[in-house]
């Protein structure tokens, strides 16, 4: 039987087992750089994929993120981190881990067979048409994963996928398909490693890019965060002032009159009348602060 991909040996991995601990670690260090490689083909596909996303999001539907093993982590880390980065409401993001939350402690591999679980999971999921669901699989050919898909497929839901072996299953039936051509592991099988990187990066990508289409991101700032801690309500603070170009006073009161509503803090520190003007403009112009920016500029050069 043919090996896939993601099975086979890595003819830079020979003696590995024999090098000194340091020469071992730049051999995994240039498979990583290897994989990441596989990136630069995906853009047109995670771009799509983001856009649909914001959409979802925009029209207050759910994204799912799917998948078992590391494939699955690595999913269920983007989808837990877009909630406190970009300020997306939980009730809005799934997560669909195979064997959660037993997995969490004991990750074995027999819950990636069970596709009654998949099916289980999505229903429980209450997702409809509208929304869309993340797929993760290094193999392409995850048992869970795939009876996943096509129990979404039935209901009408966009699915996106992303796998490291071509052809697969998931990339062959899935809506939007991001193939991560990456090499053989220098562990062979070990999706955790050269696989598991370039998914992280094109699911930092996705996400990333879906915040910048909803408005989220301002000149490389997460101005929709959610401040929930010290650090994030010291950054908001410090935010605001850098986009505003006010005085650390002038941001920490703006933020206290939106209740830390880093967009409107902004509007209300570079000339906003009021808070209710400032919610008026985002929802004009859709939650882009830029545009509402050049509003205030526009009108105060008008008044000059």
């Amino acid at each position: 039987m043919k090996a896939i991909q993601t099975e086979l040996k890595s003819e830079k991995a020979q003696g590995i087992d024999t090098l000194a601990p340091e020469q071992a670690l730049e051999t995994l260090l240039e498979g990583q750089f290897a994989a990441v490689k596989s990136l630069h083909s995906c853009t047109p596909a995670i771009t799509k994929a983001a856009k649909i996303a914001a959409g979802t999001i925009q029209s207050g539907g759910k994204i799912a993120y799917i998948g078992a093993g590391s494939s699955g982590l690595m999913a269920l880390s983007d989808g837990l981190e877009i909630t406190g980065t970009f300020g997306v409401l939980m009730s809005q993001i799934k997560i669909l881990f195979a064997g959660a939350p037993d997995a969490f402690n004991d990750m074995r591999g027999g819950a990636e067979d069970d596709t009654d679980l998949a099916i289980s999971d999505v229903e429980n999921a209450e997702l409809a048409a509208g929304d869309c669901a993340m797929l993760v699989s290094a193999s392409g050919n995850t048992p869970y994963t795939l009876a996943a898909l096509k129990e979404l497929k039935q209901r009408g839901i966009t699915t996106i996928a992303i796998a490291n072996n071509k052809p697969s299953a998931l990339l062959d039936h899935a809506d939007i398909s991001i193939h991560l051509d990456t090499p053989p592991e220098v562990i062979a099988g070990s999706t955790r490693l050269g696989a598991g990187t370039a998914q992280k990066i094109a699911l930092n990508m996705f996400s990333t890019l879906m915040g910048i289409e909803l408005g989220h991101i301002h000149d490389g700032l997460m101005v929709n965060l959610t401040a929930d801690n010290a650090k994030l309500i010291d950054r908001s603070q410090r935010m605001v002032q850098d986009i505003a170009r006010c005085e650390p006073e002038q941001a920490g009161k703006a933020l206290q009159q939106t209740q830390g509503n880093v967009k409107l803090a902004v509007l209300l520190a570079a000339g906003a009348k009021d808070q209710n003007t400032a919610e008026r403009m985002l929802n004009k112009h859709g939650g882009i602060l830029r545009r509402c920016l050049e509003e205030i500029r526009s009108d105060e050069n008008l008044n000059a």
